[in-house]
């Protein structure tokens, strides 16, 4: 009878073992078009135009930059934070897939028990009922056990498990590299922003210099009696306002250094970058397709890695409305003596199996259910938005590229006139022409757009640091680990 029973049990183990309840997952679609709107009139890229993959920042040829981003993985705590979580997760994997092995336990005892003369059920108790040997009788336990007990994952729940760990393993990869790839972005734009307030600085440095020349035309011409006293106070008022300028240059400047440092580990009175005033033309950088986007950024990878395993705990929910089966076995000794433990009389075993099935929860395995199905909504919407959210970023910063690309070219050519327009005002007023507020009026207008010029190639190398992250840095979905 006894091998009839697990002659059953085995039966069911085989023709169920494979069996998953659940719904398998499948990639919910996304909003998707043919090509960028905003990549129409975008300079083509060259065929060997490309984002490096992994090392994306050496796109801009700036040796500076290379060397503080090869610093971030290394020092920045919250790439570090990102890191740690990753390989939390990772481990969870281990936990879950323990289930699909069986659990073995040992056990020792040994004991030394002395029954009362009045305890019942003793030959000692009936002695001294008798008026014979009162007292009681010594005896002695020894047992060593072994237990294993093993739950038949019929029903999926422990594979699903293991499974879903997996996709959050890799969910949080994509979450690493999402971090890694926004503190990389955040530099870069750090030190073009820093780059840009020592151009700024060095304009206004120049300018101070020819203001301050002009003032001394002035106060000449003043003393020689061609010049009211007005002009010099108009001149001087000019140097110092400029002065003020070049002087509040530095708070920027100051702030972005900060930043910095802060963002490659270190205190920022451990740091300090040289002045060297931004020289560099924005990259050529090719968007590709749309539908290379999904496969392109560590975020959306761990979104969508997260909808699968939202799927797996649907069918985790599932599997609570079946029943449990669980094999169990015990191997041991027990004596009441130490001399004859061990041997074939001491030896005891048992095996057996047991179902358990829930009857009655008061509705918790429903609202488990229901819940599961809801996050797994709320996680496809999430994947969604992500894809959105990666699409206009793209697009935003593939019109700011071309806009800008022509604004420069403007602004090239009004920097040039008013440059012309001061030299004509300023041999004018030296000629007894014009007075001296013609000049004051160039001065400025010239200044402002020359600070608009260099203000357009920060604003140019920004967009070409965003549309980098927006594309993923040169990252791939075939990047994230498989366990």
């Amino acid at each position: 009878m006894k091998s009839f029973d697990l002659g059953l049990t085995a039966a069911v183990v085989l023709l169920c073992a494979g069996c998953m309840v659940g719904p398998d997952y499948s990639k919910p679609s996304v909003p998707m078009t043919a090509a960028y709107k905003e990549d129409q009139g975008w300079k083509l890229a060259r065929p060997l135009d490309h984002i490096p993959r992994g090392k994306w920042w050496e796109v801009f040829g700036d040796p500076q930059l290379n060397a503080l981003e090869e610093q971030v993985s290394q020092a920045n705590q919250n790439v570090k934070v990102a890191e740690a979580h990753f390989r939390q997760a990772r481990a969870m994997i281990g936990f879950f897939r323990a289930g699909l092995f069986p659990t073995v336990t040992a056990g020792a005892s040994a004991a030394s028990v002395r029954n009362g003369a009045l305890s019942p059920f003793s030959t000692s108790s009936v002695g001294a009922s008798s008026g014979t040997s009162p007292g009681g009788k010594s005896t002695g336990e020894f047992l060593l056990t072994g237990d294993i007990s093993y739950e038949i994952d019929l029903w999926g729940r422990i594979r699903r498990s293991v499974t879903a760990a997996r996709e959050e393993a890799q969910a949080t990869a994509g979450d690493l590299e999402t971090a890694r790839l926004s503190i990389q972005a955040e530099l870069a734009f750090d030190y073009f922003e820093l780059r840009s307030a020592d151009a700024q600085q060095r304009l206004l440095n120049d300018t101070v210099k020819a203001f301050d020349e002009a003032l001394q035309l002035t106060i000449r011409r003043f003393e020689g009696g061609a010049a009211p006293k007005s002009d010099v106070a108009q001149a001087q008022t000019q140097l110092e306002t400029t002065q003020v300028q070049a002087t509040d240059i530095a708070v920027q400047r100051a702030a972005f250094e900060h930043a910095i440092a802060t963002l490659i580990g270190k205190p920022p009175a451990d740091f300090s970058l040289p002045p060297a005033p931004l020289d560099l033309q924005p990259p050529n950088i090719p968007a590709g397709l749309p539908s290379e986007l999904l496969e392109r950024r560590p975020d959306i990878a761990a979104a969508e890695r997260r909808v699968a395993e939202a799927n797996e705990q649907i069918g985790i929910a599932k599997a609570a409305y079946f029943p449990t089966v669980t094999l169990n076995a015990l191997l041991g000794f027990e004596s009441s003596s130490i001399r004859n433990f061990g041997g074939w009389q001491s030896f005891l075993w048992a095996v057996g199996s047991s179902v358990a099935q829930t009857i009655f929860d008061g509705g918790r395995r429903r609202a488990t259910s229901e819940a599961a199905l809801a996050g797994y909504d709320a996680t496809v919407a999430s994947y969604r938005q992500a894809t959105l959210d990666a699409f206009q970023q793209v697009e935003d910063n593939l019109a700011a590229l071309r806009i800008l690309e022509q604004e420069t070219q403007q602004q090239a050519r009004a920097v040039l006139s008013a440059q012309e327009s001061l030299q004509l005002f300023t041999n004018r007023y030296k000629g007894g022409v014009d007075n001296y507020l013609q000049v004051i009026t160039a001065q400025t207008v010239a200044l402002a757009n020359e600070r608009n010029q260099v203000d357009i190639m920060r604003r140019r190398m920004d967009a070409s640091v965003l549309l980098v992250k927006a594309l993923g840095g040169g990252w791939h979905v075939d990047d994230l680990p498989q366990f």
